[in-house]
């Protein structure tokens, strides 16, 4: 199920698919995603809901797959990916495509006002707390704390917001 908040802006050049399995997609007010956001559920049962006063940027995936929050005034720029499932891959005899997926990390969480640098990668499991900032073309897979930047693969604190 679709819920797009009647103030939020979504271009007609973004994508968001229904999903088959009931998970629900839901913009918060005076959110705006820009063309070519995909929202694609696949990976899993989570829901995708995004607060109010949102900006998702050109060329961002998100993927429902365990579930993904994205707080207020949550700044997200172009090409990151949001991708809160992994694939099973201990079975050696069997490709991995037919595995399935291993057991939810617990989605992803962005917490209110955090700016998300271009090309950044969340992975299941990433929890990033209010304030905080990610530099571009980082890969999140735990916990980041309120007003922390973080930046690097794998991403690690090198700086905090000042008071």
């Amino acid at each position: 199920m679709i819920e797009i908040h009647p103030t939020a802006k979504v271009s007609p050049l973004a994508d968001i698919e229904d999903s088959v399995r009931g998970t629900l997609i839901r913009v918060g007010p005076n959110t705006v995603i820009d063309s070519f956001v995909k929202i694609k559920p696949a990976g899993g049962m989570g829901d995708v809901v995004i607060g109010a006063d949102c900006a998702i940027n050109s060329g961002t995936v998100i993927y429902t797959g365990n579930g993904v929050r994205i707080g207020d005034a949550v700044a997200i720029a172009a090409n990151c990916t949001f991708a809160p499932t992994n694939h099973a891959i201990a079975d050696r005899t069997k490709r991995i495509r037919d595995q399935g997926f291993m057991p939810s990390r617990g989605g992803i969480l962005v917490e209110d006002d955090v700016w998300i640098g271009s090309n950044c990668v969340l992975l299941d499991g990433a929890v990033v707390r209010k304030g905080a900032v990610i530099a571009a073309g980082s890969v999140v897979r735990g916990e980041v704390e309120a007003y922390a930047i973080f930046g690097g693969v794998p991403a690690r604190k090198i700086g905090e917001r000042g008071a």
